[in-house]
Parts: structure tokens; sequence; C-alpha cells
């Protein structure tokens, strides 16, 4: 069913131009009352769309997954992945993809139903989503997005006035995500496991064209190149703000670069690398400390689904791309100290600038000191950590590496305040808040939270009571998620 379109629409349906191996075709699955809870009118303009439009009748009911927008399509993305290190068989078993919006600037975004129902790669589930986790998303996503970190976001929450069947009868909701494209490391694996090469140079073409236009044609290496800097550089943003994706597999990571699915990630509080949060990452294959060895894991995982496409003989193209993977620790450490070089205020390079930086970070793990308030209380040169001997000496080395530099004090307190926020999404805020929307449908908890999270580094009045850490009994064995 198609609708006359008052809202902005403005789609194209390019992934459909792929072989059919990729996707399936999906009809709506009707919910029965829905009823608008969130609605980004950030994301909405930036998408080209009248926010009014879209908060009752046709727009809502497109929000929802009962109708199909003007020029849109609907269509399931099939995909594979290692799932804790195990290969198999996935898709959107609950999401659906409308279109992808092309904005008033010309950019290209996926617009995607998450929760919509059933689709053939269910894989026996119900194919909902349930209120909290998907209000979890647009906390995350948004916090993401403050902190200047590559992310997915969220257009829209819609309760769907039915009930999921979890641990318990919940309250079902569908969100809107918003991405450069859903395409995912496990979207190559699948190629090269259920296609042939024919299909394999199509997925590759189209990927490079979508997102890497400057790529002269054929250049896979190229290709692959960008996609392990992009990912260097975005899981050392994750590590310099303690955030844990949880769930690392390698149908959650995109070749876009940006963040997706925030089941069970979470924010650190008290320092400690070892730190897992996910109730199923028993052995911590995801923990933080683990975050930049598996971006190379998953790395590998996608060079071995491109190798057909680097050269014929198959051992050339393993040298070839064996070449490039040994960069990324490389890449990965660059990132990373860079970031940390301008958290503590530091410009310009020395050669002791890691030993200084892990000095912090030992003496944060000895003191189980807060990730973010020890670098906050750092930039305001308010240092509880003052009265332990091994943070003097390590706040001595800092000085003397801050006086070998002609930046003035107000330059370094400057950069170090552009680097470290104040405020993050604490797990303790996000439960309040999630607490409030879903048991008590009440959002304005949520709302005041997220408009804190979207200027994370404003050190403004109003985010003072944000910035307190929680204490050890509310952090202590704290889980999250894969939530559906």
């Amino acid at each position: 069913m198609t609708i006359t379109n008052n809202i902005g629409w403005k789609f194209d349906n390019s992934y459909e131009s792929l072989p059919e191996l990729f996707f399936s075709k999906i009809e709506p699955n009707p919910v029965e009352a829905p009823k608008l809870v969130v609605l980004n009118e950030t994301v909405a303009s930036e998408l080209g769309l009248r926010a009014e439009a879209l908060q009752d009748g046709v727009g809502l009911s497109i929000l929802a997954g009962n109708t199909v927008p003007e020029g849109g399509s609907g269509i399931a993305q099939a995909y594979a992945g290692h799932q804790f290190g195990n290969f198999t068989m996935l898709g959107d078993g609950r999401a659906l993809l409308v279109g992808e919006q092309i904005t008033p600037s010309g950019k290209r975004f996926d617009i995607q139903l998450k929760g919509s129902g059933r689709t053939p790669y269910s894989r026996g589930g119900d194919g909902r989503a349930t209120l909290g986790p998907m209000l979890r998303e647009y906390i995350i996503s948004e916090a993401m997005h403050g902190l200047g970190i590559p992310t997915t976001r969220s257009l829209a929450v819609v309760k769907t006035g039915e009930e999921v069947l979890r641990e318990g009868l919940l309250p079902g909701a569908v969100m809107t995500r918003v991405a450069s494209s859903h395409l995912r490391f496990g979207t190559f694996q699948f190629a090269a496991q259920w296609g042939d090469l024919e299909k394999l140079h199509a997925l590759a073409d189209y990927a490079m064209k979508r997102h890497f236009p400057e790529l002269d044609p054929g250049d896979y290496l190229g290709f692959f190149r960008k996609v392990m800097e992009q990912q260097a550089e975005l899981i050392a943003k994750w590590q310099l703000v303690g955030f844990i994706h949880g769930v690392m597999n390698t149908d959650n990571m995109t070749i876009s670069g940006e963040t997706i699915d925030y089941g069970p990630c979470a924010f650190m509080d008290v320092y400690d690398p070892a730190t897992v949060f996910s109730s199923i990452d028993v052995q911590g294959r995801y923990s933080y400390e683990n975050q930049p060895r598996i971006g190379g894991w998953n790395l590998a995982r996608f060079a071995e689904a491109l190798l057909p496409l680097f050269d014929q003989e198959q051992k050339r193209a393993v040298e070839l791309v064996q070449e490039e993977l040994y960069k990324f620790s490389d890449l990965y450490k660059g990132y990373w100290l860079a970031g940390m070089r301008a958290k503590l205020g530091l410009f310009g390079e020395e050669s002791g600038d890691e030993v200084l930086v892990q000095g912090l970070l030992d003496v944060m793990k000895e003191s189980k000191a807060d990730f973010t308030n020890t670098f906050r209380e750092l930039t305001l040169s308010e240092l509880d950590l003052a009265e332990r001997p091994a943070f003097l000496e390590w706040h001595s080395l800092w000085q003397e590496r801050l006086g070998r530099q002609s930046a003035s004090a107000e330059e370094v307190r400057e950069l170090m305040q552009k680097n470290n926020p104040g405020v993050i999404a604490r797990n303790h805020r996000v439960e309040t808040a999630l607490e409030a929307a879903v048991e008590h449908g009440n959002y304005g908890v949520m709302e005041n939270l997220v408009r804190i999270l979207r200027d994370p580094y404003a050190y403004s009045e109003e985010q003072e009571d944000y910035c307190v850490a929680p204490g050890a009994s509310v952090t202590a064995g704290y889980r999250t998620y894969c939530g559906t």
C-alpha cells in the first residue's frame, strides 16, 4: 500500500538493485493501537521530514509499520555473522527497511523499523520488540551522537498497544532507526558463504559506490583499508569515553563505521579494563580491554569474505590483506593515543606520552576511580585523587610534560574540555529513566536526561547532578541484556 506523500519522504531503494539473495520483500505486520512516545524532531528535520506530520494519522501509521510510505518499499536484509565466535546464518528477524531517505542536502540514510514483526529470518521469533530496549537505544544513541561518536540514531519510538512475551508480558514497541546503511561485515560473510563470486562483486561494488565513492572501481583492497581505518577510529572513540559495546559480533559491525545495536551496551563507571556488562558474556570476550583486539578479529573475518576479490590466487590474496591487517594495531593505537593526549591537554607528541597515559590509568585502576569524573576533575583542577602518593607522583610528571609545551593554561583547559565529557549516559540514570517511562508512563525523566546528554561537553551548572557517580552498591553486579 502506498500513500500520498505530505510528510517529506524522498525515497530511493538502491539496495533492491542487488541480487534477491540479499533480501526478502516483506508486507507490513500491522499493530493494534500505535501511540507515539518519542519523536526526535532534530533527526526529522535533518532528514527533511515534517515532524508534525509524523505525530498522528498516516505519519504515525508509517512509524508503527502499518503503512508503507510513498516511494518506499519493505525488505528484510539477509546477513550472517560470528556471534561470540560462532558462525551462523542471520538476517533482519524483526526489522523492516522501508527505504533510503534522500535528505535536502543529498545524503542517503536507511530508514528501518525495528520490532516490526516476523520475517523469513526470524528463526522462530515473534519479530517484535519491547518498549524498554527501544527507549534504551534512543537514549544511548543520542548520547553517542552528542559525544561525537559515529552512530545510528532513532527517529521515533511507537508503543504498539500489544503485549510481547519475554520474561513476562511486556509492552510492545517499534523503533525507527536511521543509519548511513545497514551493510555489515556479516552481509559480506553471507555473500561469501551462500552467494557466488558475481554476487560478492555486486555487493562490494554497491558498498564502495555508496560509502567510498572516491575509490577507483575494483579497488577492493582500498575498500578494506577504508573500512579498517574507520573501525580503528571508532573503537578508539569508544575506549576514550569508557563505552562498552557488549556484543561485538560481526553482524554488529558496519561498513559505514557507525555504532549499531545498543542491546547490552553500557558506560563504565569505575575504571577496570576487565569490565563486562552483558549478561551472556560470561568469559569476557567483549570486555572493555578486549574491544580493540576483537575489532581486529572481526576485520580478519571480513577480510576472509573478501579474499576472492583481492586476487584470483588465494595465497596471494591472503598475503595482500595480511599486510593491511598488520597495520590495524598501530592504526588503533594512533587514534587512541591522540585522543588521550587531547584528554590530558597535550599538544604535539613526545615519546613518553604513552607511558604517561598508562601511568594515570594504572593509578585509576588501583584507586577504583571513576573513569569519566577523573578526566573531568583534571580538566577542572578538582583532584579527588590528590591524597594518593601514586597520583601525586603522576601529577608531577604530567605538569612537567605540560610545561614543555608552548600552549597556555587556557588553551590546555579548552582542549581538555572539548575531549572530556562532563556527563555520560550513566547506567543508573538510564535505568531510572526507563523505569519511569515503562512502569509509570512518565517520559519526562528520559527526555531531561537526553537533553543533558546531547551537550556533554558544556560543563554547565545544570549538568552538575548528572555528573555524580553512583555508589559501589549501585554499580556492583550491574548487567545488561540483548533486548528484544
